[in-house]
Formats: C-alpha cells, sequence, structure tokens
C-alpha cells in the first residue's frame, strides 16, 4: 500500500504535486471536546485545509511522571476529527509554546530543581523531555502522514530566537523528535525582525515567520532565509489578546486583516493564528512582563476568526470570500446543535470563610523558611502562609523577599496590606498593633506565569526566600496549599466574616443546556467552578466582566457554582446571561 508523502522542496509537496497550506489555528486544550468537530468543521467550510495547534506539556505532565491524554486533553481524538474532515494537521509539541498559556507550556514542577536552565542544552532539562516526548510521540507517531494519519509537518521548538541562539539545544530537540520516529519534515518558526530568524533557524530546516501585518515585505525578508524554499507565515495575526486592566477588548482592523490575507494568498502559505482562541480555563493563562506583570484575561477570544464560542464573526464571512477567490469552498454541514441559554438571577445558597476552611482543604506544611508553591509540589492558585508573632511587639515593616505575584497579609485575620507586583520588591511601613502570639496569615497569589522572555528563569511562586518583620527574618511557618482542587471538601457550616476571602456557593437547575456567561459584575477577585470544573479567573478592574461557561460543562437538572473571592466585594446573586462581555 502507498504511503502518502509531504516534502518541502521549492514548494510543499504531497504526493510529488505542489500544494498552498491555508490553515487556522485551534488549541484543543482551550476547547471543550463536545465542541471539538464543530471548530474543525467550521475551519474547513471558511476553505483551510490545514489545521495547527501547540501541545501543553504542562497539562499532559502536570506532575513528573503523571500523564494525562483524555477528555480535553486527549490530542489522539482532536486530530482524528480533523482526518475525518479531511484537514491535515500541522503539529507544534515544541516543548514551549508560548501562546499566552501559563509558562508557556512548561510544567511548573521544573521549578522545584536548584539550577534548572530552561530551554537550553542543560542535561537536566533535556532529561525531562526526552521523558515527555516518549510517552507523547507514541501517541502522535503513528497519526503522521506517511503512517495514514493528518500531520503533515512538526515544528521545533518555538521563536526561540527571540529567547537564544543556543543552536545546539534545538539540535537536541530535533534528534529527540527524530529519535521518537518522527518521519514528516521538521519546521521552525521565528519573527522576522531582528536577529530573531538567524538565531532561531537550523541548517537544513525549513524556517518560518510570525507576522500580522505588511505581508508581502515581512515574505520578502523570509525568503532572504529559507534557500529557495517556500514561504509561510506559520502565525497571522489576526487579533490580539488582552491581560487585566488593559483598558479594553483589544480588535483588529478588518480592513487591514483581509488585505494582509488577500496579499499572504498571493505570496505564500499562512496560518491563522488565531482561527479561534478559546479559553483559558482555570488557572492556566500567562503573563508577560517588561516594565510591569501583565497576566492575562480568563477569555483567549483573541479577536480571532471564531468568537471564544465559537460563533462566526464578520471578520470569518470576509476571509471566507477572500479564499473562496482561490480555491473552491467545500459543501461542509454543521453537524453540532449549539444552544445560548440566558438562566437569569441565582441566589446565594451558602458561603464559607477561607481562613474557617483551612483545615478542610489543606494540610499545614511546617518549615522554618518559607518555602515556594513550586519546593511544595503545588503548581496553581493559592498559598496561605501562617505564623505565630511570639516576640514581635507591634507591626512596624514588612518585607517578602522573592516573592510573585500578589500578597494578602493578616494579622489575627484582620487585612493589613496588599502587595503586587513590583510593590513586592520593597519593604513598607505598615504600624499596626496586635494582641501577643498573635498570628499572621500571608495569601500569596499565582496570577500566572510568565510566557515569554527571559523572566521564565524567575517563576517561582509564594514566597522562595524570607519575610522581614521590622528588620529581622520571620522564622517557622505552615504551609497551606490551596491550588483549589478539591473543593467537594469544603464544609459550609465553619463560620464567615466578611470582607476575607471565602467561598460563595450557588445551585441553579437546567432544564435545557446551552452556552452560558457568568457575570461577575459587582465581584472583587477570584475565581470560579462549575459542578467542580475550574471555570478560570474574574477581575473587577476587567477588561473581562463574564466567564465563557460552554454547555457540556452542566448537567441536566442541578448545577453546582463555587465562587472563591478575595478581596470581600461580593453580591448574593450572580447573573447567567446569553452574551459575553469582553469589556
Amino acid at each position: 500500500m502507498a504511503k502518502d508523502i509531504f516534502e518541502i522542496r521549492d514548494k510543499f509537496y504531497c504526493n510529488g504535486e505542489p500544494v498552498q497550506i491555508i490553515s487556522g489555528a485551534i488549541h484543543y486544550f482551550r476547547i471543550v471536546p463536545e465542541y471539538w468537530r464543530d471548530r474543525l468543521e467550521k475551519l474547513k467550510a471558511m476553505g483551510c485545509n490545514t489545521v495547527e495547534t501547540y501541545v501543553p506539556w504542562n497539562l499532559h505532565e502536570p506532575k513528573k511522571g503523571e500523564y494525562h491524554f483524555e477528555g480535553i486533553l486527549d490530542v489522539k481524538r482532536f486530530l482524528d476529527i480533523a482526518a475525518e474532515l479531511g484537514l491535515w494537521v500541522i503539529f507544534r509539541p515544541s516543548p514551549y509554546i508560548c501562546a499566552e498559556w501559563e509558562f508557556g507550556g512548561i510544567p511548573a514542577w521544573l521549578l522545584a530543581e536548584d539550577g534548572m536552565h530552561l530551554r537550553s542544552n542543560y542535561e537536566p532539562f533535556l532529561k525531562h523531555v526526552r521523558d515527555y516526548y516518549d510517552k507523547l510521540f507514541e501517541i502522535i507517531s503513528p497519526l503522521q502522514l506517511p503512517n495514514g494519519g493528518p500531520i503533515i509537518m512538526m515544528q521545533i521548538e518555538n521563536e526561540y530566537g527571540y529567547f537564544s541562539d543556543d543552536t545546539s539545544y534545538l539540535e537536541e530537540i530535533k534528534q529527540i523528535m527524530l529519535d521518537r520516529n518522527t518521519v514528516v519534515p521538521l519546521v521552525t518558526s521565528d519573527g522576522p525582525w531582528g536577529d530573531a530568524l538567524a538565531c532561531g533557524s537550523m541548517e537544513g530546516i525549513l524556517p518560518t515567520g510570525n507576522f500580522g501585518s505588511k505581508m508581502k515585505e515581512q515574505f520578502e525578508h523570509l525568503k532572504k532565509h529559507t534557500n529557495g524554499g517556500p514561504l509561510m507565515c506559520m502565525e497571522f495575526w489576526v487579533g490580539w489578546f488582552d491581560h487585566w486592566g488593559n483598558g479594553g477588548h483589544k480588535t483588529s482592523n478588518l480592513e487591514e486583516n483581509c488585505k494582509d490575507l488577500d496579499e499572504a494568498l498571493q505570496s505564500g502559505n499562512l496560518n491563522i493564528y488565531m482561527f479561534i482562541g478559546g479559553t483559558n480555563f482555570g488557572f492556566m493563562n500567562g503573563a508577560n512582563y517588561y516594565d510591569e506583570l501583565t497576566p492575562d484575561v480568563t477569555s483567549y477570544d483573541y479577536d480571532a476568526v471564531l468568537t471564544e464560542n465559537g460563533e462566526i464573526t464578520p471578520k470569518y464571512e470576509a476571509f471566507q470570500k477572500i479564499i473562496s477567490k482561490y480555491f473552491k469552498l467545500p459543501q461542509v454541514e454543521l453537524s453540532t446543535k449549539i444552544l445560548k441559554k440566558a438562566y437569569g438571577e441565582i441566589k446565594l445558597k451558602d458561603r464559607v470563610g477561607l481562613f474557617q476552611s483551612l483545615d478542610d482543604i489543606s494540610e499545614p506544611i511546617v518549615s522554618t523558611f518559607p518555602k515556594s508553591m513550586e519546593r511544595l509540589g503545588q503548581g496553581y492558585g493559592y498559598i496561605l502562609y501562617r505564623s505565630t508573632l511570639k516576640k514581635e511587639k507591634n507591626l512596624e515593616k514588612i518585607r517578602l523577599w522573592d516573592a510573585n505575584d500578589r500578597a494578602k497579609i493578616y494579622i489575627g485575620n484582620e487585612p493589613v496590606i496588599t502587595l503586587y507586583d513590583r510593590e513586592l520588591l520593597v519593604e513598607h511601613e505598615v504600624p499596626y498593633e496586635f494582641e501577643p502570639n498573635s498570628t499572621i496569615s500571608i495569601l500569596m497569589e499565582n496570577m500566572g506565569r510568565v510566557n515569554f522572555g527571559p523572566l521564565m528563569d524567575k517563576q517561582r511562586k509564594g514566597i522562595d526566600s524570607s519575610v522581614i518583620i521590622n528588620g529581622h527574618q520571620h522564622m517557622n511557618w505552615d504551609h497551606y496549599t490551596l491550588p483549589l482542587d478539591n473543593l467537594n471538601k469544603l464544609d459550609f457550616t465553619r463560620g464567615y466574616e466578611e470582607n476575607k476571602p471565602a467561598f460563595y456557593r450557588f445551585e441553579f437547575t437546567a432544564t435545557e443546556l446551552g452556552d452560558t456567561f457568568i457575570d461577575m459584575e459587582g465581584w472583587g477577585k477570584g475565581c470560579v467552578f462549575i459542578n467542580g470544573f475550574n471555570l478560570g479567573r474574574f477581575w473587577e478592574i476587567g477588561p473581562q466582566k463574564r466567564l465563557y461557561l460552554p454547555a457540556p460543562l452542566l448537567k441536566a437538572g442541578a448545577n453546582e457554582i463555587i465562587i472563591f473571592e478575595t478581596e470581600g466585594k461580593v453580591r448574593d446573586t450572580i447573573v447567567l446571561a446569553d452574551e459575553p462581555d469582553l469589556g
């Protein structure tokens, strides 16, 4: 039986025939699996012949040696659906993906190791990559085109030229992939500016470019690096992402998008980033750090071709029309029925304070020095440090050393000060009198690890050094890890105090299941859980005001929503609306 062959020569070829790749990015891990087919059908109907996806190492191996490829992580099922629809796949395992994803997809547990050097020719890091790729490639190697699957090419690392120039590391990653039966062509991708292409390119490997405007100009620049090979924009940015407090949902200029798409189709091949953005469920949003920390919001709508909840946009219709000038559009019947529902106002049923619940949802870990999340085996969420002030007579000054990202400090459960980002770099005068042997509690929140740039090596969360009180190190701490993955253990009879971190429980009955949006107007800061699933974060500073709740996360009958809120800014109702509000 003849094998299908995909080749990179002066153009892309499949079985000897030249082909033009028109791809769209869909991250399976940002979309509930019940909607994968719908999103892929819409991709094909727009005129694309390929789907591109990243692969998040930190979800597939959340703890060393613990692998998950089920549910929303069933990458084989996602690729199988693509194949059923006749779509090719560009597969980007990396191990680093950026993608505005927590830590760029790298597992947080790597930071527990002293001296760890990420994304480099550092043997302890490469050993972890090999172990992970053993499992991943066991699943995806049979899904390559010559083996009867849809994968036509894979990417080595990701935008490495923005990070480093260590070609020996790229060669190691390449060899790791080849040793695990990679038989499709390999590529790299980098921005076309400065030294990025030169630093991220490899001999004998096709470089591709990431850019969202001036397509002819960028392709001409890319041509200087491809040695006569095909031109490919691996990320044609058609929108952008939002971070908390950025002043409003970022959108692109549709007229410019259309002009750029038309130019790209005349000049080469492209992957639309994003076709659909989806959602940063749970605590998996990434962050950037230039002059300050800018964590991304829960929605990864991206002003993409489809909305976060999968609806067709004017951008989709315009792109489809442009693509139809060059290719005959396929007939695709959408097979997934999706409703939107406004379930209305829901009243509060129960509430319980965090301080009252600590022993139900966490067990104290005792240490002389405060330890970071990663050193305690925790990846995401919150961590509370608690100690007794036996020798201090009052609080005058405090500083947290090597602390990230947000601290709420309490004496005897009373709030003293909240510190965020760069406020954690200096000492603060906080005169506060207290009773002898009062407790000090420090609630630290991991706002999402930086996913781009040199600060990736500095992403331990919580407190990684010391707490300085009145000029001296304060020792002997109880650590309560709070990943909030066990809220079924909450006892809502434990007690509650206003203006303190707390859990709020709501119930509603659904007879018909539809996509809905939880309106968090009037709430301060925290995260939302639906039937035990961590939907994501909210923050009153916006721009995002509502969280997308896909219908497959609901149940016919009773549904439970638990909100964890840290600022004491709450309401006794929430509203489930039928439209988003991204600010």
